[in-house]
C-alpha cells in the first residue's frame, strides 16, 4: 500500500507493521466527520465529496457497499485504483476504469500529500475527499460507512439505518471481536513472519468463525432479525475468504463453504440487490496474489476456486 514519512515515499510499509513476527495494523490518520447537524466544517452536500477505493480491499469495499445501499452514487464521486499494487503503493491508470477522475494523479500517495505535504503514515484506501476544502476528511472505513449511513439522508430516498440506536450497543460489541479476529485476523495469518504469531492468529480466527457460526444458527443476522453494519463489515471478509484467504493467507482449517450457517448467510447478503456488482473476483485475486510478493513471490494467480454465490440460501427460515 506504500508509506510516506514526512511526505517522502518509502517502500518498506509492511516491515513497519510487523512486531516480533506479528502483523499489527497502524491506526488511520484522518478522522474528521461529515455532520448533517452542522457541528463540523464538513457539511453534507451533493457533489462535494469523493471516495477513493480499491475493489480488492475489504475495508474499501465496505464504503462501496454503503454508497450503493444508500443510493449515493450521484451524490458522492468514486475513483478506483488498479488491482496491482507495486512499490509506490496504490496506482491509477492513465485511461479507462481505474483513473483518478478527480485530480488526474498517478498514485494514491499524491492524494495524501495534496492534503498534507508532510504526511507520515500508510497510504490506505478508502479515502473520503472534500472537493470544497481540498483535503481528506477521513480514511477510516468504519467511520466513513457511518457517515454514508446517516449524514447524507437528505439526498437519498433510502432512509434505512444500518446503525440504529436500539442496536448500537450490540453492534459495537460484536464488531470488536469480529474485527480483531476475523477482519484483521486473516491479515495476521497472512503477514505473520513467525510460526508463533501465525498459530496464534489462526486459532483466534477459526475460534471466532465458530462463534459466529453458532450465533447464526439461531438468528438471521449478527444482532437479530435486522441487517446492520455489523453484517456488512463481516461480509467483505467472508466473500474473499475461500477465493483468497484460504490459500494465499494460509487460513485453511475450513472454507466458509464448510460452515452451513455462514455459507447460507453469505449467499443471502451477496444476493441483496446491487451487492453482487460490487464484487470482482478477478480483480480481487489479481491484487492479492500479484501484489503481495512477500507472501507469493512468483506472482502466479490461481484460476480457481469455483464459486457460486447465486445458489439458493435458507436464511428465510428465521423470519
Amino acid at each position: 500500500m506504500g508509506m510516506l514519512i514526512e511526505g517522502k515515499l518509502v517502500n518498506n510499509w509492511l516491515e513497519k507493521e510487523i512486531d516480533e513476527g506479528e502483523f499489527k495494523r497502524m491506526e488511520s490518520t484522518f478522522r474528521s466527520w461529515v455532520r448533517a447537524d452542522g457541528s463540523t466544517d464538513f457539511k453534507p452536500e451533493a457533489d462535494r465529496y469523493h471516495l477513493y477505493v480499491s475493489k480488492a480491499c475489504p475495508w474499501a469495499h465496505r464504503t462501496i457497499i454503503f454508497r450503493k445501499l444508500k443510493k449515493l452514487e450521484n451524490i458522492i464521486g468514486l475513483s478506483i485504483v488498479e488491482a496491482e499494487m507495486f512499490d509506490s503503493g496504490w496506482t491509477f491508470s492513465e485511461q479507462g476504469e481505474y483513473v483518478d477522475n478527480l485530480h488526474g494523479f498517478k498514485f494514491m500517495h499524491e492524494i495524501y500529500t495534496r492534503a498534507d505535504k508532510e504526511f507520515t503514515g500508510q497510504i490506505t484506501v478508502p479515502v473520503l475527499w472534500d472537493k470544497k476544502l481540498n483535503t481528506i476528511v477521513n480514511n477510516e472505513s468504519s467511520e466513513i460507512i457511518r457517515m454514508l449511513n446517516s449524514e447524507f439522508n437528505e439526498f437519498t430516498e433510502v432512509k434505512t439505518d444500518f446503525y440504529p440506536a436500539h442496536l448500537r450497543v450490540e453492534i459495537d460489541q460484536i464488531n470488536q471481536p469480529i474485527y480483531d479476529n476475523i477482519n484483521n485476523g486473516v491479515y495476521r495469518c497472512g503477514f505473520a513472519t513467525s510460526q508463533r504469531a501465525y498459530d496464534k492468529a489462526f486459532d483466534r480466527l477459526f475460534n471466532e468463525l465458530e462463534n459466529v457460526e453458532k450465533i447464526l444458527s439461531t438468528q438471521r443476522y449478527l444482532t437479530g432479525s435486522e441487517i446492520t453494519e455489523a453484517d456488512w463489515r463481516l461480509f467483505t471478509t467472508l466473500i474473499r475468504f475461500d477465493a483468497v484467504y484460504v490459500g494465499h493467507f494460509k487460513c485453511n482449517l475450513k472454507r466458509i463453504a464448510d460452515y452451513p450457517n455462514l455459507s447460507n448467510y453469505l449467499r443471502e447478503l451477496y444476493q441483496i440487490e446491487g451487492i453482487a456488482e460490487t464484487v470482482d473476483f478477478e480483480y480481487i485475486k489479481r491484487h492479492y496474489y500479484y501484489s503481495h510478493t512477500s507472501v507469493n513471490p512468483t506472482q502466479l494467480v490461481p484460476k480457481g476456486p469455483e464459486l457460486n454465490f447465486d445458489l439458493a440460501h435458507n436464511r428465510v427460515k428465521y423470519i
